[in-house]
């Protein structure tokens, strides 16, 4: 296996873990390492290309599942944002008339 593809198995294995654990501060570094293996490996010559298009389909497999999940995670925080704003006015109206 080449050094990209190995890079490429390795950073999206990484990834994934972050991503079942929610560290979003190393997803944001391995997202940087997984397009910069990515390149690397556009540009080796690799001499084994199914090894590479199914580790590249793994990888498309995980971005999909990643842009799933903070979608979830998006909408998850907006809710509490706007409940926290509610909250903030309902404060305030109290303060007025309490």
């Amino acid at each position: 296996m080449s050094s990209s593809v190995q890079r490429l198995q390795e950073t999206g294995s990484a990834l994934r873990t972050a991503l079942v654990t929610q560290d979003w501060a190393a997803i944001g570094e391995l997202d940087l390492q997984c397009r910069q293996a990515v390149d690397e490996a556009m540009v080796e010559v690799v001499h084994d290309e199914d090894v590479l298009r199914a580790r590249m389909q793994e990888l498309m497999d995980l971005y999909r599942e990643l842009v799933s999940v903070c979608q979830a995670e998006q909408q998850r925080l907006a809710g509490e944002l706007v409940q926290l704003n509610q909250a903030q006015h309902g404060a305030k109206v109290y303060q007025l008339f309490g």
